[in-house]
């Protein structure tokens, strides 16, 4: 038997050794009972991303829930994360199921869990149902038949993709942009996003907007290491002002100004609360995770925002999106939701947005920045991940644990923050952060300075304490 962990954003297992037909037939199991115990009428909302086996494993967790009598919507072909959560608000259903693993390595897939109000299942929702699942299938697939449960009006298509591409149109002002003169650039990474800015701004420059469930071989995750080819087609080009890259599953964003240069997600979030408050006068807590800057803090407090941090995990952050009025809520992983759309992340949305705040103000990116840095301040974030041995990842962690660290070669620790990894302030404006992945055998590394340079820098010297036996 395989024990099966539902991490920081769902199950995430290699496809063939642990993520199999079997294995994803006993969550469906356990997420079918849960459903039974706690709705009268169950239904979900299933769609999978453009991965290995996504088409075979959304059918095979159609075949069980639908197998108990509860109405499953499938999607037609497929989608991202964010248009199962908007299809699962749509339909009223109780659940959505996505079968991605969004940003890791092309051998994974994944299965995540979507809460009736569109946004991650709460974490003690998770772990009922991780709690109920069996110690093998005992189910017959093979026998149950779709069209069979078609017919009896338990399995109907979904067109998720038209869904989402009505309520874009319904909420930004398209002729806008598209009157604007502002050319986008859209990266999709081969990820699940790649019809959509094709639907909705033909005229963009495209790359990676093809079918390849490999990937290229790559993890589709929107990071400057990985996205090198569009960055150099957006210095290229001349013509592209903002360039967008979305993940495998399309809820996380990746941004470049017109010069090429990556923007990285605490930049993104503060011209998002400049844009969102100052210019379309909205409101709201700021929901931030552990591993963001503190320079959120600081503009917020210029705003009188109140900021709220979380533990890492959208899932966190997405509970006090249900309860609270919520203006933003992000990650520095690039997962961010802002008010007026859904309680989750989505790549897509949040470009819209930056492209939007740029056709409004007649502004670069690089002039937006500039007028958040009067407010916060210039700085520069890095991150680098180490790729480890379990008992050198283990023993890093457990040496931060113990407080052995005191400083990283020149840079004397001030004070530290451990409510999710290790956050060392070397004095208000330099950090470093540890934090092991709850997804992969990873160790992240985060730095924050005055200039890249330092942040490197920062990086370096870290690294080279963090090795030492």
């Amino acid at each position: 038997m395989t024990a099966i962990k539902f991490g920081t954003d769902g199950w995430r297992a290699i496809i063939a050794k642990d993520y199999t037909v079997d294995n994803v037939a006993r969550v469906a199991e356990a997420t079918s009972q849960w459903l039974l115990k706690n709705f009268k009428e169950p239904s979900v909302v299933i769609g999978h991303d453009p991965r290995f086996g996504g088409e075979l494993f959304a059918e095979t967790t159609t075949k069980v829930l639908a197998s108990h009598g509860i109405k499953v919507f499938l999607s037609k072909d497929f989608v991202s994360t964010p248009m199962v959560s908007l299809g699962t608000v749509r339909k009223n259903a109780s659940l959505g199921i996505v079968i991605t693993a969004s940003h890791n390595p092309p051998s994974y897939n994944g299965f995540k869990l979507k809460g009736h109000y569109g946004g991650p299942l709460l974490p003690e929702k998770i772990e009922e149902i991780e709690k109920l699942i069996p110690e093998k299938n005992t189910l017959n697939l093979e026998k149950i038949n779709l069209n069979d449960l078609r017919e009896k009006g338990l399995v109907e298509n979904i067109d998720l993709e038209t869904m989402y591409c009505q309520h874009v149109e319904a909420n930004f002002d398209l002729d806008m942009i598209r009157k604007s003169g502002l050319h986008l650039g859209y990266d999709a990474m081969f990820g699940a996003g790649q019809n959509v800015i094709r639907r909705l701004l033909p005229d963009s420059t495209f790359l990676h907007c093809d079918d390849n469930p490999s990937f290229n071989g790559q993890a589709p995750e929107p990071i400057h290491k990985n996205l090198m080819e569009f960055s150099n087609l957006i210095k290229s080009s001349k013509k592209i002002d903002m360039g967008l890259a979305t993940d495998g599953d399309a809820d996380r964003i990746g941004l470049y100004d017109n010069d090429g240069n990556f923007v990285d997600s605490h930049h993104i979030i503060l011209l998002l609360i400049k844009y969102l408050h100052e210019v379309k006068g909205m409101s709201g807590k700021v929901v931030t995770a552990f591993s963001v800057s503190p320079k959120i803090g600081k503009m917020c407090k210029h705003f009188k925002l109140e900021q709220v941090v979380t533990k890492i995990g959208f899932k966190h952050i997405a509970g006090i999106m249900v309860t609270d009025d919520v203006l933003l809520g992000g990650e520095e992983s690039g997962g961010i939701a802002i008010k007026g759309h859904i309680p989750e992340r989505d790549g897509i949305w949040i470009g819209l947005t930056i492209l939007e705040y740029m056709a409004k103000t007649r502004q670069s990116i690089q002039d937006l920045i500039k007028d958040v840095y009067k407010i916060v301040g210039p700085f520069s974030f890095e991150r680098s991940d180490l790729h480890l041995k379990e008992e050198v990842k283990n023993r890093i962690v457990e040496r931060c644990e113990q407080n052995v660290y005191q400083s990283f070669g020149e840079y004397k620790i001030q004070r530290i923050e451990n409510m999710d990894g290790y956050k060392y302030f070397f004095n208000d404006d330099e950090w470093f952060m540890i934090r092991a992945s709850g997804t992969e055998p990873v160790l992240r590394n985060y730095a924050q300075s005055s200039s890249q340079e330092n942040a490197f820098s920062i990086l370096r010297a870290a690294e080279i304490t963090l090795m030492q036996p």
